[in-house]
């Protein structure tokens, strides 16, 4: 079979998907290409007239997230329970979604930074598709609490009635053990501190990789922090979702060599 790969969403000419899709193919021993196709959430019935015609599996990225369950036949729990969907897949016919955001978070969290979430208090800044997804494997994981600062009520909300040990305000002081920034680069403010609770015995982790250090990042490492950018966690979600595409085991370190 000839896979025909590619990324989804807008903007995505920055994308490195492609990179790691290629990297994946070889090292499954398949053959195919990846492409880059910017979509917004206006055009969904274009993107649904490509899957199986052009596409035979999709990563899917920011601002499509949401949008492409409609898309879908089938979903699994963690897309289900998240109401975020990364990664598509053409089967018989049928179009299925899977999130793997989450689960490649913790995966790099432990492979890069020796972080677990177990017994963890965190703070998760926005409330969009990839933090639904990085909250609900947090959770999954074993974390103590979880402490939502996003500007979209509505989706904070969401979120704090999902889960009882997450909360959509800042808790009784406490120290923060890890901070995980999932805010859009063009949404941020102008960085210029680091929020109470956070210490050097925090691990920040922006999900961000374009600047490979953001001013955000910075912050953190000037305290002392461990940090870490999003490209570990987007090695370990491409695997993931090419572990499901291929049915082949494809390790999230081989795809992060190809980025660093």
């Amino acid at each position: 079979m000839n896979w025909r790969l590619g990324v989804v969403g807008s903007p995505v000419a920055h994308s490195l998907s492609p990179v790691l899709h290629r990297e994946g193919l070889r090292l499954a021993g398949l053959v195919g290409t990846s492409e880059r196709l910017d979509l917004d959430t206006t055009r969904l019935e274009e993107l649904r007239a490509l899957l199986g015609e052009r596409f035979d599996a999709l990563s899917v990225t920011a601002p499509l997230k949401r949008a492409v369950i409609e898309l879908c036949d089938e979903l699994d729990e963690v897309a289900s329970r998240t109401e975020s969907v990364n990664t598509l897949l053409v089967r018989d016919g049928r179009v299925l979604g899977r999130s793997t955001d989450g689960e490649g978070f913790v995966r790099s969290l432990a492979a890069v930074a020796t972080a677990t979430p177990q017994d963890r208090h965190v703070v998760v800044l926005g409330a969009g598709g990839a933090a639904s997804a990085i909250v609900d494997a947090l959770v999954a994981h074993g974390a103590s609490s979880v402490v939502i600062h996003a500007r979209n009520e509505a989706r904070v909300e969401a979120l704090t009635r999902r889960y009882p040990q997450v909360f959509g305000h800042s808790l009784v002081y406490r120290p923060v053990d890890l901070i995980v920034n999932t805010v859009p680069a063009s949404g941020r403010d102008v960085e210029s501190a680091v929020l109470q609770g956070v210490s050097p015995d925090t691990v920040a982790v922006d999900v961000t990789y374009e600047p490979r250090t953001s001013a955000w990042l910075g912050l953190h490492a000037e305290l002392g922090c461990v940090t870490m950018n999003g490209l570990a966690m987007l090695a370990f979600q491409a695997a993931a979702q090419m572990s499901w595409w291929f049915d082949v085991d494809v390790a999230g370190e081989d795809l992060l060599e190809v980025l660093t």
